[in-house]
């Protein structure tokens, strides 16, 4: 029965062929997915209207964040910051999406202090950057963050100013009194306008 066992052969190639791009249409999706998640906790709104003394003050503040995915991952290369809290991360992207990356984060805002790290085994899928925080002493974290292009708008009727960078998710930490544990890096553009 060579004719059946073709067709099983066959049939049993096209079943796997199926659960590979099944496999590789979910992994797209779960990024997909895990890029806009991150995103939207980057976004917010606030909107408080007070009366006082007859006189109605209100005040605003809506900040959109979408993923902003790039068709040349090599465009994302650059320097970018969290210029407040003296935070930096240099990043050099391949065509294929990955990269090497370092950086420095504070230790302790009062003393200046800071560590520096590279990034190991990172890499873009989307606009999704994922890999390791490898710090001096040799000690490890997850590193995990979406570029973005976030819009910030002071008023409802308001185009708002939208600002490209890496919102990036982490382990809480100690600033100025304040419990952080989402950083908005800035591309910091050198030169001409991008």
């Amino acid at each position: 029965m060579p004719g059946l066992r073709t067709f099983a052969c066959a049939f049993a190639a096209l079943f796997l062929l199926g659960a590979a791009v099944s496999a590789q249409t979910t992994t797209a999706a779960s990024t997909s997915d895990r890029a806009r998640a991150i995103a939207a906790s980057f976004s917010k709104s606030k909107h408080v209207s007070k009366l006082r003394r007859g006189v109605r003050k209100e005040k605003y503040l809506g900040v959109k964040s979408v993923p902003a995915v790039r068709a040349d991952p090599t465009s994302y290369s650059g320097t970018y910051q969290v210029e407040d809290f003296g935070f930096s991360l240099q990043l050099r992207v391949a065509p294929d999406g990955t990269l090497e990356g370092s950086g420095y984060e504070p230790v302790d805002m009062d003393s200046g202090v800071r560590r520096s790290f590279t990034l190991k085994d990172a890499r873009i899928d989307g606009a999704l950057l994922t890999g390791a925080k490898v710090y001096t002493g040799g000690d490890q974290e997850r590193f995990e963050g979406v570029f973005i292009n976030r819009t910030v708008r002071e008023n409802p009727n308001d185009a708002g100013t939208t600002e490209f960078g890496l919102g990036v998710m982490g382990k809480a930490v100690q600033l100025s009194g304040f419990t952080i544990d989402k950083f908005f890096y800035r591309q910091k553009v050198s030169g001409a306008a991008q």
